[in-house]
């Protein structure tokens, strides 16, 4: 059953693992979705991780209804018109900023006056981005983590333009999907990729210093410090590219106390990105 707290239509675009997680959390939850992908391969490809990701939840009893019911409140085009009629749309391309400046202002175009418009950027800045729309006031940041249907939690980013409306909604749609909302006023690297980034960083230090191996380092955080995972798994798990590039911009706006490792630069040089090349600080056989 659609839950009435929820935008009855929630565009997503970019069907990558981020955005196809969104989607799946929406479609879920009783929205129509609507996923936007740069070509009819990428298209294809979104809609089939999406599904893929929709038919495990429904194996596992996570979600009332078939996949068949879910698949047909899910649409996956290549045309920016079809946003027209959503409520909100989530923008989930890669941490690129005039990618995200030239995708926000594609989709911004084809909104209705009441709709709301929002980032999933894990660490640039909501104002700066907001600068370059029309309606910054119908815009925010809703930062998922990755991935998106086992977290239970979502950075809702306020921006200096963003209206109290939207500030209270965003905690609603958040919870409407079963997660839990924390706000953050718009800074470098928001809370949690400013706290995460800078741990995961000092463990890749102690690695390239040799104090520890990368198990017995993320062992004393998991036992030690009862974190889930450890620094340098989860590093696997977001992907070393993606947090040198966060890593680069917090040094550019906050200082050499988040300058990337050698060792971090060189692995992403040689492609070992964690898990998803397959190897990172640890090895992966799937």
């Amino acid at each position: 059953m659609a839950d009435t707290s929820l935008p009855s239509t929630v565009g997503v675009l970019g069907g990558g693992r981020m955005g196809a997680g969104i989607a799946h959390a929406f479609l879920t939850s009783g929205s129509q979705v609507v996923v936007v992908e740069r070509d009819t391969e990428s298209a294809t490809a979104a809609r089939d991780r999406i599904l893929r990701d929709v038919s495990g939840s429904v194996e596992r009893g996570k979600v009332d209804g078939t996949v068949d019911e879910l698949a047909a409140n899910l649409s996956v085009t290549t045309d920016h018109g079809d946003f027209a009629t959503a409520g909100l749309v989530i923008e989930a391309v890669p941490e690129d900023f005039d990618l995200k400046v030239s995708s926000l202002q594609a989709v911004e175009s084809h909104l209705g006056d009441d709709a709301y418009l929002a980032t999933n950027t894990s660490s640039m800045s909501v104002n700066g981005l907001a600068e370059q729309l029309q309606r910054p006031q119908q815009f925010c940041g809703l930062h998922f983590f990755n991935p998106v249907p086992a977290s239970k939690l979502v950075e809702v980013i306020i921006g200096e333009q963003t209206s109290d409306q939207l500030k209270a909604l965003a905690a609603q749609w958040v919870e409407g999907i079963g997660k839990t909302a924390v706000t953050i006023n718009d800074a470098p690297g928001f809370a949690s990729s400013r706290l995460g980034v800078a741990l995961g960083l000092e463990a890749i230090r102690m690695v390239e210093e040799g104090v520890a191996s990368a198990e017995d380092i993320d062992n004393a955080m998991t036992l030690g410090y009862k974190h889930p995972i450890g620094p340098l798994a989860l590093t696997d798990i977001v992907g070393l590219d993606v947090r040198l590039g966060v890593a680069e911009y917090l040094t550019d706006k906050l200082g050499p106390r988040f300058e990337p490792p050698q060792l971090m630069r060189d692995m992403v040089e040689r492609g070992e990105l964690g898990r998803k090349s397959g190897k990172g600080f640890y090895t992966y056989d799937d």
